[in-house]
């Protein structure tokens, strides 16, 4: 069996055919509207657009897949379901990897080699691995629409994006705001909530619980007693302006080891013991007490405000450190709100590159990078030899990198575009109510969960490769303007990308010249906007019509992390446009599943520096594509995640698909070469058993597809082929190899033949090449050109027989009890055996169902009793016919070895001395029979050359056997 070998020649059979343009062109409505004529309806697919500037990997295949499974479903269903596909070409990831490859390290370098020539290198690399991509998609039938894919740099898709933002801007969402966000320091950007939540990585810092002299004391804490304050980031510390305490929370003053310490009741176990509580208070009692800094900031001392003082906050809590604060307004989004309240100085000590300013040189730290061990290691030692650090120890949390670079990123106060997201919560909320995840905790866990809480969009990046922010300020009134199309630029631009659209120039009313803000938007609006980008909306001919027809999706599948990635932008620019007015429902997607992770066998990221990541063509040639699919919707559900080992990989392979094709093969093999296809009504029990099956489990596949369980609609076909080949075929062998009469046989290949054909149907959106192999064995000449181009099979309810199953059910645990009985009392299967008692009166007197259990178990016959019991007993006439059984075997396993045929009549000489002489020649007709010999005689070896011959123990007698053509 050669899957692959296979596959590629049904690869070659699909594009002569085009048969992927046929399955789209027999569905395409007249109409665009969704109830089209004749009954033709649309079903919209959003690609969610990939990078082509690296090269995919098996987490790609998985998304893939998943992608492809319910469109070939849905088309053969009579579903027009357009597939376009889409490529992301913005952003840092582009950036990074030219940068790299010039051997940029800052911004700086990229400002003196020219945005034009880096912004061009950028658009060149994107397409680096394109046709590795396209080879690949195509390999996997991943059917999708890759001659006319819509692009994110393309011209035409940031005009669509203009406009979204110029409607979004006239709603007032779009705002410049200081505020505190996720930066890169590496990069020189921020980044928003939505970028931050892919980054997070479990780090282990060091902590340091510090000592805050007082200077200004009250009724409860004098001068010279220390307020104990905790953090996690001392490279914030020279920036400390106050310290926040609850109002509320119960503080204790202390004497510990001869000084006075205060923090919270509820935090006393930092200490440990040797402590006395001298006084309890509330927060508010602290509120108003002045303290000593532990840096000294010119900027701070110059700013006119008031600073380093106690101050109540919401945010303070006795659950972690101290109970005590550390308020560094320009690094933290909460010290921030704090500062605006108190009216506390806004200093920066540290510079957008992540290095300490010039305040600091009078402690050794100016030009130093904050997230250096070194520089921790100076700030602590600094801390310690001035008495501030009370002690220190490793902590352990979780903490956000860059999602490109893998730089820790600074939360750092900074001006920066936002989309007003917040003020949509509830609207948010709304609309995905209306959408069906799978899983369905997803809804309301993760991705809910962030919906509910959605953070103002930090849109704007300082980065260079990327659609230009449409926003142009007047240099002499202040006056901002936001553009919506190129038109508006009142100039002829052939790209629209910097540094070309920075050199253009508005007027003002006021009569100044007004330029554009430097920034690009966050590449997450790109991919967000595709729903209405992908045509040109509104600008492209068409494109109206386009977008109303393709929108909203009914399907979408992606990772987990695109949960707070292109999942939520694509809700949340639904949604702004929905609230302007601009479109009727923000619920941009009807159905969507959210598959895990593919990690390595042992659970961990696969990347190529741990040397564990697998290759996606080797396993497709290795075991076919078809397998990788089955692998990805069966090894777990769908949303859980897949720890890949090719061990798994290769069993899926072998035991589903190698069983069906061993079964599409064992049909081929012993099929009449006159067989001509009829619909036959089962007659024996066997028959009407497997008919009943294939109708169920086909109503059941159809019931969970439309429900978007993609898991349990293929393990339920799983299931089946199990049942097809180790039970129905492995029962019905004896109608084939040995059939009583051609209309015996010719019954049994009806019905073989209508599973088979009703299968490869069935299966053809899960494996689409081993489903196309074994239908273009089996159709005739009324049938579709391809199994794809079939309509999807309907279950015929009144076939299936639910009593009937159950019996069979039965019927099987009773045999396999039976063979346990048989292993446990070491008698081998082929040793025939007197009889068995079952517990089930009606089954024992089934002549069908009790003839089923006789011949599996090989028992003479089944009787009623009180519980399942062998009888063990070999009498010299069972021992005997157990042997026959043994010998025709062996001859069996020597016509394999002999590469003949099933049904190639041989010549079987054979020599022995024992009783076995006789057993053979008083059953030479059986066995004749069995072995397909047209001649059997005792007698030497001679000199004539054998095919196979082999010499064969039965206990202590021996017979050799010799056969030949």
């Amino acid at each position: 069996m050669d899957l692959s070998k296979n596959e590629l020649k049904i690869l070659k059979f699909w594009e002569k055919s085009k048969i992927f343009e046929k399955s789209l062109k027999r569905n395409l409505p007249r109409r665009t509207n969704r109830q089209a004529d004749k009954g033709k309806k649309k079903f919209v697919f959003f690609e969610g657009p990939p990078t082509a500037n690296a090269r995919p990997g098996m987490h790609h295949i998985e998304a893939r897949v998943f992608k492809d499974v319910i469109p070939r479903y849905k088309t053969m269903r009579g579903f027009f379901v357009d597939r376009k596909a889409g490529w992301d070409t913005h952003g840092l990831p582009v950036e990074i990897q030219v940068e790299k490859e010039l051997g940029f390290k800052t911004k700086d370098d990229i400002e003196k080699y020219g945005v034009g020539k880096f912004n061009k290198k950028c658009r060149q690399t994107v397409w680096r691995y394109k046709d590795e991509w396209e080879r690949l998609t195509e390999r996997i039938a991943f059917w999708v629409d890759m001659a006319n894919p819509y692009i994110t740099y393309e011209n035409y898709y940031i005009e669509s994006v203009w406009y979204l933002l110029k409607k979004i801007w006239g709603k007032g969402l779009l705002y410049k705001g200081f505020k505190v966000v996720p930066h890169c320091p590496r990069c020189v950007t921020g980044l928003s909530s939505h970028e931050v939540s892919q980054g997070y990585k479990k780090v282990k810092e060091n902590s340091v619980y510090l000592n805050f002299r007082i200077t200004k004391g009250n009724n409860k804490a004098k001068e010279g007693d220390f307020i104990l304050a905790w953090t996690t980031t001392p490279w914030t510390l020279p920036g400390n302006v106050a310290l926040a305490v609850g109002k509320n929370i119960v503080y204790v003053r202390i004497k510990y080891q001869g000084k006075n310490y205060i923090l919270a009741k509820d935090r006393l176990g930092i200490i440990g013991t040797g402590y006395k509580i001298e006084e309890e208070f509330k927060g508010k009692d602290l509120v108003g007490l002045e303290y000593q800094p532990l840096f000294e900031i010119e900027a701070v001392r110059k700013s006119g405000k008031k600073v380093h003082f106690v101050v109540p906050a919401d945010f303070a809590s006795a659950k972690e450190g101290t109970g005590v604060v550390h308020t560094a307004v320009m690094y933290g989004e909460d010290d921030y709100a704090l500062g605006e309240r108190m009216d506390l100085p806004k200093v920066h000590t540290v510079d957008e590159k992540g290095y300490f300013a010039k305040d600091l040189a009078p402690y050794n730290l100016f030009g130093k990078y904050v997230k250096d061990a070194k520089t921790e290691k100076e700030i602590i030692d600094y801390l310690q030899n001035s008495g501030f650090l009370f002690k220190e120890e490793e902590y352990e949390h979780d903490y956000p990198f860059c999602w490109r670079c893998g730089t820790p990123l600074l939360y750092y106060a900074k001006d920066s575009w936002f989309i007003a997201m917040s003020k949509l919560r509830k609207k948010l909320v709304a609309n995905n109510n209306k959408i069906n995840w799978e899983p369905k905790h997803t809804k309301k866990g993760r991705f809910g969960e962030f919906v509910k809480e959605a953070k103002d969009w930090a849109l704007s990046r300082e980065r260079y490769w990327g659609t230009p922010l449409p926003v142009w300020q007047c240099q002499k009134c202040g006056e901002y303007k936001c553009i919506g199309s190129a038109k508006e630029l009142g100039a002829k631009i052939k790209d629209l990308h910097r540094p070309y659209v920075d050199r253009i120039k508005l007027g003002c009313s006021c009569g100044g010249k007004m330029i554009r803000e430097k920034s690009v938007i966050d590449v997450w609006f790109d991919s967000g906007a595709m729903p209405f980008a992908q045509w040109g909306y509104p600008y492209l001919k068409n494109s109206r019509n386009n977008f109303k027809d393709h929108y909203p999706a009914d399907y979408i599948s992606e990772a987990v992390d695109q949960t707070r990635g292109w999942f939520y932008t694509l809700l949340s620019i639904a949604t702004l446009m929905e609230y302007i007015g601009e479109i009727k429902d923000g619920a941009c997607y009807k159905n969507v599943i959210c598959l895990g992770h593919v990690l390595d066998k042992k659970g961990k990221k696969m990347s190529k520096s741990k040397n564990n990541v697998v290759d996606p063509w080797e396993m497709c040639d290795k075991f076919g594509a078809d397998t990788l699919r089955w692998y990805f919707y069966t090894i777990n559900q769908a949303g859980e995640p897949k720890k890949f080992d090719v061990k798994d990989v290769a069993d899926k392979n072998r035991r589903v698909l190698g069983t069906l094709f061993n079964s599409f093969v064992f049909w081929q093999t012993y099929k009449d070469k006159d067989f001509r296809a009829k619909k036959t009504k089962p007659k024996n029990v066997l028959d009407k058993w497997i008919i009943s099956r294939l109708n169920l489990i086909n109503g059941l596949v159809v019931e969970n597809l439309e429900k978007y369980d993609v898991v349990l609609a293929a393990r339920l076909i799983e299931e089946f082929i199990d049942d097809f080949s180790n039970w129905y075929i492995r029962r019905s062998r004896d109608k084939f190899q040995k059939p009583e009469s051609k209309k015996q046989k010719d019954a049994a290949s009806q019905i073989f033949y209508r599973v088979l054909f009703e299968l490869s149907k069935i299966m053809a959106p899960f494996t689409p090449f081993i489903s196309e192999d074994i239908y273009q064995s089996l159709k005739t000449g009324k049938d579709p050109e391809s199994v794809h181009l079939c309509e999807y099979p309907e279950s015929e309810i009144c076939l299936v027989d639910s009593a009937l199953e159950d019996k069979m059910k039965k019927v099987r645990g009773i045999v396999a009890e039976a063979l346990a009985q048989r292993a446990k009392n070491g008698i081998k299967v082929r040793q025939p055996l007197a009889k068995l008692a079952i517990t089930d009166k009606a089954l024992a007197g089934d002549k069908e169902l009790a003839g089923l259990i006789r011949d599996e178990v090989n028992i003479k016959e089944v009787v009623y009793g009180k519980s399942v019991k062998l009888d063990t007993k070999i009498t010299a006439e069972l021992k005997s016919e157990g042997m026959l059984r043994d010998l025709v075997r062996y001859i069996q396993d020597m016509r394999k070895d002999g590469g003949l045929k099933p049904g190639r009549l041989i010549y079987l000489r054979y020599q022995t001395e024992s009783s076995l002489k006789n057993l053979i020649q008083s059953h030479e007709a059986e066995i004749r029979k069995d072995i397909s010999a047209k001649k059997i005689e005792i007698g030497p070896r001679k000199r004539e050359v054998f095919l196979v011959e082999r010499e064969v123990n039965f206990g202590s007698e021996k017979v050799w056997l010799g056969i030949k053509k």
